[in-house]
């Protein structure tokens, strides 16, 4: 049977407005889940970055996008780019 769920993309491929369901976290390349847990991983999992939250990007600075504004849950929060790019989201249909 064929996957039918929308592809896996990092947060910064999200236009503002979109909203997505966080699948999971990289950082330096290791998927997080083995026994490797780096700091900007950690850090992230720690904020509330967990696989199945929903968030929206509310905003980004002009011009690169640097840094992206995401509401999660009640929090905001402003993402630098490499921050931004190890989350793994699903975009959600609006």
């Amino acid at each position: 049977m064929p996957d039918t769920r929308p592809p896996e993309l990092s947060l910064p491929e999200l236009a503002t407005g979109e909203a997505g369901e966080i699948v999971g976290l990289r950082d330096a390349g290791l998927e997080i889940g083995g026994e490797l847990h780096a700091t900007l991983a950690q850090r992230l999992l720690e904020l509330g970055f967990v696989p199945g939250e929903k968030l929206t990007v509310i905003g980004r600075i002009w011009p690169g996008g640097d840094p992206l504004a995401v509401q999660l849950g009640r929090s905001r929060f402003a993402l630098r780019r490499r921050e931004a790019e190890a989350i793994r989201v699903r975009r959600l249909a609006p």
